[in-house]
């Protein structure tokens, strides 16, 4: 039977850690940060990057969105393409990637950056959501030889795949924030509209017209001009009963 990691009660704390903050509100490039920050801290690596997969750029592109690193050289604005480097097998092949010694590995590209940082072992952790799609990859790296074992790369995977809820999780949360807000301020432009075709005999071209132009005049959104309009009518039928 094999032995339990020393470090399995941090792990567990950094999954309950995560867990939490499926249910936060934080803003995703703070979930991001948090999930690198614990992950680093429970495992004791020298660098954890979170690497996320953006489908909106065709074709799309893994991009480094969070790391606890510091180091210029490893923060720089990085993307690759789905089948680049050993970020691209782990996203491609769906399952974790070890490496005993980046230098000595064909798939490792950024050799130069491993010199300088003292880099020598790393993991990928694919990121799977419910349905086993790989949304990105969390990797892992060391400044001594290190294994990796079995226990250690399956709390992992449980800290990567708990990530990946998180992240979906907050994504939704924020589409789900845009379109209630843009319905919001549909509503307000329709309800403004109406008292100017009311109020000013306006048409309904004319009055959506009338709250642009002054959207543009006093920089402010269509919707804060609309609530004005809504604000002014309710003030002068007050004044008026």
């Amino acid at each position: 039977m094999e032995k339990l990691d020393p470090t399995y009660d941090r792990y567990i704390k950094a999954l309950t850690d995560i867990s939490r903050a499926i249910t936060s509100d934080l803003f995703i490039e703070d979930l991001l940060k948090l999930i690198v920050m614990v992950t680093a801290k429970v495992t004791g690596v020298e660098i954890c990057s979170l690497w996320i997969v953006d489908e909106e750029e065709k074709p799309p592109k893994i991009r480094l969105k969070a790391t606890q690193s510091i180091s210029p050289d490893y923060i720089k604005d990085r993307d690759l393409d789905l089948d680049e480097g050993v970020v691209g097998w782990v996203v491609t092949h769906k399952k974790p990637l070890i490496l005993k010694d980046v230098l000595k590995s064909q798939r490792f590209k950024e050799k130069e950056m491993a010199k300088k940082l003292g880099l020598v072992s790393m993991v990928g952790i694919p990121l799977k959501t419910k349905d086993e799609k790989v949304i990105g990859v969390l990797n892992c790296f060391t400044s001594e030889p290190h294994d990796f074992p079995d226990t250690q790369v399956n709390l992992l995977r449980a800290v990567a795949n708990q990530s990946a809820i998180a992240i979906v999780n907050t994504e939704l949360m924020v589409k789900t924030k845009v379109i209630q807000e843009e319905l919001e301020a549909r509503k307000k432009i329709e309800q403004a509209k109406e008292l100017l075709m009311h109020n000013r005999k306006m048409t309904g071209n004319e009055a959506y017209g009338w709250i642009r132009k002054k959207s543009m005049d006093s920089r402010k959104s269509i919707r804060e001009v609309a609530e004005a309009v809504i604000l002014s009518s309710e003030i002068f039928n007050d004044e008026s009963s």
